[in-house]
């Protein structure tokens, strides 16, 4: 099964606090025997989810030192399942499950959402303070610089798994400090 067709994070289910709600039955703790990617001053965030630890990378889109703005994120996945090459999402990989529309707001700044989902937006933008491009999106009223989302995966069909948690992670841009929000959906 070469990839599955998910709605990632960006359902519409209320994201809760890790820190705050540990009552939540969430089950995202299989990513600890995930590898950590290697990452660049390119790499944007990644995906990881069961049933495999094959990971999907979403970088900066550079050519000749500037940004592409036609295409900004560049996604692909690193085949750790394989022999841990990296390797090119494909056709329908793009187009129905984790490719990414893209739509230029102003210089340095897009609106970019998941082809599997695209109520959620996420925002790829300039950060002067960091000195790099980043992602962020609002979940709960709060902006996240996102830097991971895992989904745990049990069963359900190739065209419709069952997400049974999902964690993001990432930093809060105003503090720094990691921000880590779970649902179940």
């Amino acid at each position: 099964m070469k990839f599955l067709i998910i709605p990632l994070f960006l359902l519409s289910f209320t994201l809760h606090d890790k820190t705050v709600d540990n009552a939540l039955p969430c089950i995202c703790k299989l990513q600890h025997t995930f590898p950590t990617p290697p990452v660049s001053d390119q790499t944007l965030f990644y995906i990881q989810r069961t049933p495999n630890h094959n990971t999907i990378m979403y970088d900066l889109n550079m050519k000749k030192g500037k940004l592409d703005t036609e295409e900004p994120v560049h996604a692909y996945w690193i085949r750790y399942g394989e022999n841990g090459q990296k390797e090119e999402l494909s056709y329908i990989q793009r187009q129905f499950a984790y490719g990414l529309k893209t739509r230029k707001l102003a210089d340095n700044r897009f609106e970019l959402s998941f082809v599997s989902y695209k109520k959620q937006l996420l925002y790829l933008e300039w950060s002067a303070l960091l000195n790099r491009y980043r992602i962020h999106t609002t979940i709960n009223g709060k902006t996240i610089d996102v830097n991971k989302v895992f989904l745990q995966i049990e069963g359900g069909s190739f065209w419709v798994p069952n997400v049974v948690c999902v964690e993001v992670k990432g930093t809060d841009p105003t503090t720094g400090k990691e921000v880590v929000q779970l649902f179940k959906p």
